[in-house]
C-alpha cells in the first residue's frame, strides 16, 4: 500500500472521520497511490468556496496533494468503503472502492456534511483484479456530466476538480491517467445496506440505518417506526430524482444499486448521457446489450433496486419477517404514485400549463405527445425549449421538427387553449444539456492536452436556460454523421 504523507494542508482543511468512526466494519484504512506528477486539469471554484477551501491553495503543491490523497491533513482517516451490488441483475457481495477512497468528512457553508471521495486513486483491497486508475476522460466526463446536472437543479454528486496523476493508464491504448475528487452529502448506497445485511450482524445494520437517518433523512428520527421511515422516506427521494432524469433526457447508464445512494444524490457518470431523439429504447452503454438501463425503462429499475433495499432492512422492520415483508411491500407501493406525480409535475412545467389544469386532463394531454415526438425523431431538449415560441404565438420552430404535421397541430391547439406561460417555461426547459458530440470531442481534445473545448463547454453548461448569441453550436443536437452513440465505464 503506498503511503500518503501526514500534513496540514491549508490552516483551516479538517476532514472529519465519522463514517470511519460509527461504522468501522464498513471501511478498510487506505491511501492512495503516488501521483508522480499531479497537474490541475479541472475546478470548481464556486463549490470549493462552498467547503470553505481557497481555490489558490487547492491549485498549489499542498492543495494537489490533497485532491490526489497524497498528502491529507494530520489526524484524517482515509479508507476504502464497503459495499455490495446488483449489478445487471446478479448480486455481487463484494464490490466496495475498488479505485477509490474516502478522505473524510468536510462541513459546508450550509453547516452539514460532505463527503471528500476520491476516484481513480489506486488499488485497494476491494479492486477485483482492477488496476484502480482512471484515465483522464472518464474524470473529466464526470466533472462535465455532474457540473451540468447540478446547475439543471438534479440533485448530484458533484465534482470538486480532476487533477492528472503523470501516470499512464492501459485500456485499449495508453492513456493518461488522472483522479477526480467528488463531493457528496453521502456515499451510502442501496449496496452498503445490502453489504451489512449480508454480514447477518443485525446490530451493524441498525448502526447503518441510524448512520443514514442521521446524515439525510432527519425525520425518520421521530418517527414511530424509524427504520421504515427511512425505507419510505428513501423511495420519495428516489422517486423524484428519476422523474427529473426523464425529465431532461438523461440516461445514466448503469443503475446498478451500488450506483443508487440513500441520500437521493445521482452518482457515477461512467457510461451516462443525454437522450436526443426522442426514443424509450435509447441505450448508451456499451454493456447494457439487453436495453436493461435504457432510458424508459429507468423508473422500473428504480422501483426494482428499491425492493433490494426494503429486503436488507426487513430485519430493522419488524421481528416477524412475514410482517415485515407485509409491511415493506406497503411502503415499495408508494414508489409509483410518488414518481408519478413528480413526473406529472415536472411535464407540467415543462408544457408551462398552470396548477388549475387537472391531471385527468393533462396526463393524457402529455402522453399524446410523446408518440408525436418518436415517431418524428425529435430531439427532446430542443423540442421543449422551442416550445415557448408556439406558447408566444409561433409554432413554426416545432412544426418544423415533425413531418406529420396533423397530430401535432391538434396537439398544439389543446395545449394552447389552456394557457400555457411561455416565460416559466423557458425557466425550466434549458437550451444547453451536454451534447454527446461535443463531450467527446472536448475529451478527445484534453486526453491530447488541449483543456480548452472542456473549458468552454463547463462554461456553457454551468447557465443552461439562459440563451446567449454565438453559443448556437451548444444547443444543437449532433449532425448526422456522428452515428450511433455509445459509452463505456472507463475501467
Amino acid at each position: 500500500m503506498s503511503v500518503a504523507l501526514s500534513a496540514v494542508p491549508g490552516p483551516h482543511v479538517r476532514l472529519g472521520h465519522r463514517f470511519a468512526d460509527e461504522l468501522p466494519e464498513l471501511a478498510v484504512p487506505w491511501q492512495a497511490a503516488e501521483a508522480p506528477a499531479p497537474r490541475l486539469l479541472a475546478l470548481d471554484e464556486e463549490l470549493a468556496a462552498e467547503l470553505g477551501l481557497d481555490a489558490e491553495w487547492l491549485r498549489g503543491p499542498e492543495g494537489l496533494g490533497l485532491l490526489t490523497g497524497t498528502v491529507v491533513p494530520e489526524g484524517a482517516r482515509t479508507v476504502a468503503q464497503a459495499y455490495s451490488g446488483h449489478q445487471f441483475g446478479g448480486f455481487s457481495p463484494r464490490l466496495g472502492d475498488g479505485r477509490a477512497l474516502l478522505l473524510g468528512e468536510l462541513t459546508g457553508a450550509d453547516g452539514g456534511l460532505r463527503d471528500l471521495h476520491l476516484k481513480g486513486s489506486g488499488r485497494t483491497p476491494f479492486a477485483r483484479g482492477g488496476d484502480g486508475l482512471a484515465a483522464v476522460g472518464p474524470m473529466l466526463r464526470e466533472h462535465v456530466v455532474s457540473t451540468a446536472m447540478h446547475a439543471l437543479g438534479i440533485p448530484t454528486t458533484r465534482s470538486l476538480a480532476v487533477v492528472a496523476t503523470g501516470r499512464k493508464v492501459q485500456r485499449e491504448t495508453v492513456l493518461p491517467g488522472a483522479v477526480l475528487a467528488r463531493v457528496a452529502s453521502s456515499h451510502l448506497r442501496v449496496g452498503t445496506v445490502q453489504y451489512t445485511r449480508a454480514t447477518g450482524d443485525l446490530d451493524l445494520l441498525r448502526r447503518l440505518a441510524d448512520h443514514a437517518i442521521d446524515r439525510h433523512h432527519h425525520a425518520a428520527r421521530d418517527d414511530e417506526a424509524p427504520y421504515l421511515a427511512l425505507l419510505r422516506s428513501v423511495i420519495d427521494v428516489q422517486a423524484r430524482l428519476v422523474a427529473q432524469w426523464m425529465a431532461v433526457g438523461f440516461v445514466h447508464g448503469v443503475m446498478n444499486t451500488d450506483n443508487m445512494t440513500l441520500s437521493g444524490e445521482t452518482i457515477d457518470y461512467g457510461p451516462c448521457a443525454f437522450m436526443e431523439a426522442f426514443d424509450p429504447t435509447t441505450v448508451f452503454s456499451s454493456i447494457d446489450e439487453g436495453g436493461r438501463y435504457a432510458y424508459g425503462n429507468q423508473p422500473v429499475v428504480a422501483e426494482w433496486n428499491l425492493a433490494r433495499l426494503a429486503e436488507a432492512l426487513l430485519p430493522l422492520i419488524d421481528e416477524s419477517e412475514e410482517r415485515a415483508i407485509e409491511i415493506a411491500t406497503e411502503a415499495l407501493g408508494g414508489f409509483r404514485t410518488a414518481y408519478s406525480a413528480a413526473f406529472t409535475d415536472a411535464m407540467r412545467r415543462k408544457t408551462g400549463l398552470p396548477e388549475g389544469v387537472a391531471d385527468d386532463v393533462l396526463v393524457p394531454l402529455v402522453d399524446e405527445l410523446f408518440p408525436i415526438l418518436r415517431s418524428g425523431h425529435v430531439d427532446w431538449t430542443t423540442f421543449f425549449r422551442a416550445l415557448s415560441s408556439a406558447a408566444r404565438g409561433d409554432a413554426e420552430p416545432v412544426r418544423g421538427m415533425v413531418l406529420d404535421l396533423r397530430p401535432l397541430d391538434d396537439w398544439l391547439e389543446r395545449w394552447r387553449a389552456l394557457g400555457p406561460d411561455a416565460d416559466a417555461m423557458d425557466r425550466v426547459n434549458p437550451v444547453y444539456v451536454p451534447r454527446n458530440h461535443l463531450v467527446e470531442e472536448a475529451l478527445d481534445a484534453a486526453t491530447a492536452g488541449d483543456l480548452g473545448p472542456v473549458e468552454r463547454l463547463v462554461e456553457v453548461l454551468r447557465a443552461p436556460y439562459d440563451e446567449r448569441p454565438g453559443l448556437e453550436a451548444y444547443a444543437a443536437p449532433a449532425p448526422p454523421d456522428f452515428g450511433a452513440y455509445t459509452t463505456y465505464c472507463g475501467t
